[in-house]
């Protein structure tokens, strides 16, 4: 099998914790080959298909020095429909590059590319707006530009969560107590005169205990999460912000999320999506490049990316 991976520069990957570079170890250790490229890389013209720049690279082992061309194909365009399946792992921001790589992609699968996630299924799961669906199990939430929305909604729940909807890695968020400090300067730095939309949450108090990063494979939740616990005086648990990453056993209420969300998601090409829990409620679905995988490995022993590669496997044989 030839797999295309669609990521960010390879260059700047850290592969020690890099969800794309343990699925592409275990694409290579299973015998197939590596290609990739970056979303700019991806063009199309009239009268022909969806190309790419591709790079053929081989994992070395280095830790260093981490791949290498392929010396048995040369780099170059390649027709993206020719690959077995192409893997959308750019990571976010969703921005409007990233969307219009979605049409692109989308342009390949009419071609015949096996593309996954489902580039329209990417578009029609914003990463914050996807829980809207799902609003049982989710906390008080309130998606608004209208800076009085947010305060009737602070006077309602006291202690609340402020965030972009484009925002990753914890970028941009911010907690308002009951006393109300900095409401106004935030809600006007992050809807920008009513320009753009917030979303609004119920502080949970169970973040103490972890934002648990929930995933769910081929529509079957991965039996651990890993919870990212804040450090310090920090709010926020994700990874990029600090917080510390402990893998554990889903429990019983994350089962019951997982294996609700998981069948829908699949039926719409989300091979791979990460639900974050915090206690018993839903925050965010993640469907862009999800991530993880390693964290979960090396502190319990479980190989997700052994996992995600059968998923893969079954997915093109259906």
């Amino acid at each position: 099998m030839n797999i295309l991976f669609v990521a960010d520069p390879l260059e700047s990957f850290k592969i020690y914790k890099d969800t794309t570079f343990v699925m592409m170890r275990e694409a290579q250790r299973r015998g197939y080959s590596i290609s990739a490229c970056e979303t700019q890389d991806i063009s199309w013209q009239t009268g022909g298909k969806v190309c790419a720049q591709v790079r053929h690279i081989t994992l070395t082992g280095d830790k260093d020095n981490w791949f290498a061309p392929d010396s048995k194909r040369p780099d170059g365009p390649e027709v993206l429909a020719g690959f077995d399946a192409v893997l959308m792992r750019k990571d976010p921001p969703f921005d409007s590059e990233f969307f219009y790589s979605t049409h692109l992609l989308e342009q390949a699968e009419r071609e015949g590319a096996r593309v996954f996630n489902k580039p329209r299924a990417l578009r029609d799961h914003p990463e914050k707006l996807a829980l809207l669906e799902f609003s049982q199990f989710s906390g008080p939430t309130l998606v608004t530009r209208r800076a009085a929305d947010i305060r009737r909604f602070h006077a309602e729940h006291k202690d609340i969560i402020l965030k972009p909807l484009d925002g990753m890695g914890g970028m941009g968020i911010f907690r308002v107590t009951q006393d109300g400090m900095n409401l106004g300067s935030i809600i006007e730095t992050l809807n920008k005169d009513g320009s753009q939309s917030v979303m609004v949450q119920k502080f949970l108090p169970a973040i103490a205990q972890g934002d648990k990063r929930v995933l769910v494979i081929g529509g079957k939740p991965v039996p651990y999460c890993l919870a990212r616990i804040p450090q310090g005086g920090e709010v926020r648990g994700n990874l990029a912000a600090g917080g510390k990453g402990v893998a554990q056993a889903l429990s019983a209420r994350d089962q019951e999320i997982g294996n609700a969300l998981g069948p829908v998601l699949a039926a719409r090409g989300l091979l791979l999506a990460g639900v974050d829990v915090i206690g018993d409620s839903v925050t965010e679905i993640n469907v862009t490049s999800p991530t993880c995988f390693q964290e979960i490995f090396d502190q319990t022993g479980f190989d997700v990316a052994a996992m995600f590669i059968d998923a893969l496997e079954a997915a093109l044989k259906g």
